[in-house]
């Protein structure tokens, strides 16, 4: 970024912060005399031409005319953006225009994150109930082995006993078994 590019980025980030944080002017119960209305080609300085906010102050001729409602910038014929004053003397359109799309990228940028970061939680957490779930039925198809290969040995202990092919048993016919 060029120094010309970084001032101007810096200034504009000064007129918002100027913006936010200049303090407002108090209100008197009393009432202030009705401004009088001068049109702005009769303003000869910055300061007095950028009371009126419908009036740009041009600084290559330094000239205070009407700002050009028509348009959402004044067009180069009226005055160069680098040199048109409006607000405050000391920033200029270039500089004000660079500062509003840099703050407005950076809003849109953090909206868009959040609502990815959003998104990407709630498919973690979808993807954390899957697990939850499969570990669960996991769990409960190991039970269901272990009851049936429970069931399973005491049948086979039961015909065992039946047939009397359990060693050490009161079966008669056992006591064939070791000779």
């Amino acid at each position: 970024m060029s120094a010309r590019g970084a001032g101007i980025l810096i200034s504009g980030f000064v007129v918002v912060i100027f913006a936010v944080f200049h303090p407002g002017t108090c209100q008197t119960t009393t009432p202030s005399p009705a401004p009088v209305h001068r049109p702005c080609k009769t303003r000869t300085s910055c300061d007095d031409c950028l009371r009126n906010v419908t009036c740009l102050w041009c600084m290559t001729n330094g000239t205070c005319g009407d700002y050009p409602v028509s348009t959402v910038l004044p067009p180069s014929s009226v005055c160069k953006l680098s040199e048109a004053r409006w607000g405050v003397c000391w920033v200029n359109f270039e500089a004000l225009i660079i500062a509003m799309a840099v703050l407005g990228g950076t809003i849109l940028i953090s909206v868009v994150v959040c609502c990815c970061c959003c998104c990407c939680k709630k498919s973690y957490s979808r993807l954390d109930r899957d697990e939850e779930r499969l570990a669960r039925s996991r769990e409960a198809a190991r039970q269901r082995g272990e009851e049936r290969r429970t069931d399973r040995k005491t049948r086979h202990e039961e015909i065992r006993k039946k047939y009397g092919l359990i060693p050490d048993s009161d079966h008669p016919y056992s006591k064939y078994e070791n000779e």
